[in-house]
């Protein structure tokens, strides 16, 4: 009887997670309408996080919705985002004025199948125009040149068994050269575990062979995206279902430092951010990073609807000073990082 009762729900939990809006008429020419969210009154999201701002985004077409992840171009102040359905939204921030959003197909062609198109993660060459996506459909990597048009992907040996739903969600090209990707998998609710984590000594593409290790996101959460500060610390955006019919989420920063990871060891940091109620929330799968002065980086997250009834687009962009690495350093040797307030 229980293990009826368990399929059942499982049913009911899968259809209302899947209930989609009506189909939009296919095309990718849709409107595409940014309206901003008030955020007076609003509690900073951690320490010194400010929210400076949050829209909702709208649009018309088959070619809107799903976003995944998002980087920043040149110039810090344009972005590109890539949904599951290999679709691109491109804009310009919102606060400078008209967004001047466009979509496209991202590297696919009409009508192509999902197991093709589903990026989940973008990186890019820190001083150049070169950008690496993740596909954790088929868990590979695919190298874009934007001048040229000209692809080339990989799919890793050491991403070979990550599961098909839940693989390279993360992927970021660091600073310093390597490349760091995070599977989503942290296990199953029953049955929790660190996820795998790879750090490329170079550009996977060209067939650099990984370090392997584990990265252990907490209280349920699971990884959606990485950024790199200035500093070279990384915030890591995590997303976890906190009420599952319909789907209701949590989202929170994390904040570690890749030159704490070991091969065979266990990757870690502190949760720097936290995202729920009265600040807005979403499936929040994608994160950028953009220096500001004074120290200070912006902070812009947008969140995947999942084309469902019950969810939004919505991007946010937020302030933040983080703290010096000789801090962090201070808390972890006493043990007592403690919890931002919400």
């Amino acid at each position: 009887m229980r293990r009826i009762a368990l399929v059942l729900f499982c049913a009911a939990l899968l259809a209302l997670s899947w209930w989609r809006s009506p189909l939009p008429p296919p095309g990718n020419d849709g409107d595409v309408r940014f309206t901003r969210l008030s955020t007076a009154g609003l509690p900073p999201a951690g320490a010194g996080m400010k929210l400076l701002d949050a829209w909702e985004i709208r649009g018309t077409g088959d070619a809107f919705g799903g976003y995944s992840t998002l980087v920043a171009l040149d110039d810090g102040e344009h972005f590109l985002s890539a949904s599951d359905r290999g679709r691109e939204l491109r804009f310009r921030d919102p606060s400078l004025g008209d967004p001047q959003a466009r979509m496209d197909y991202f590297m696919a062609r009409g009508g192509a199948d999902k197991l093709d198109v589903d990026v989940e993660g973008l990186t890019r060459d820190p001083v150049g125009r070169t950008i690496w996506a993740s596909y954790e459909q088929t868990n590979r990597i695919v190298r874009i040149d934007p001048a040229t048009g000209a692809l080339q992907a990989i799919a890793p040996p050491a991403m070979r068994h990550w599961p098909s739903n839940r693989g390279p969600e993360a992927i970021l090209h660091l600073a310093d050269g390597r490349f760091l990707v995070l599977e989503e998998a942290q296990g199953e609710w029953w049955s929790r575990r660190p996820g795998a984590g790879l750090l490329f000594p170079g550009d996977p593409v060209e067939g650099s062979r990984p370090e392997q290790f584990r990265f252990a996101a907490p209280e349920g959460f699971s990884p959606t995206d990485i950024a790199q500060l200035p500093d070279g610390r990384v915030l890591i955006l995590l997303r976890k279902v906190v009420f599952p019919i319909p789907p209701r989420f949590a989202g929170a920063l994390l904040l570690a430092d890749p030159a704490e990871i070991r091969p065979g060891g266990i990757w870690t940091g502190r949760i720097v951010a936290r995202f729920a109620p009265p600040l807005p929330v979403d499936n929040y799968e994608g994160l950028e990073i953009v220096p500001a002065e004074d120290g200070a980086v912006f902070v812009w997250i947008i969140s995947d609807d999942n084309t469902a009834v019950t969810q939004r687009t919505l991007l946010l962009k937020l302030r933040w000073t983080p703290p010096p690495p000789q801090v962090e350093d201070a808390k972890k040797a006493r043990g007592d990082a403690a919890r931002p307030r919400s």
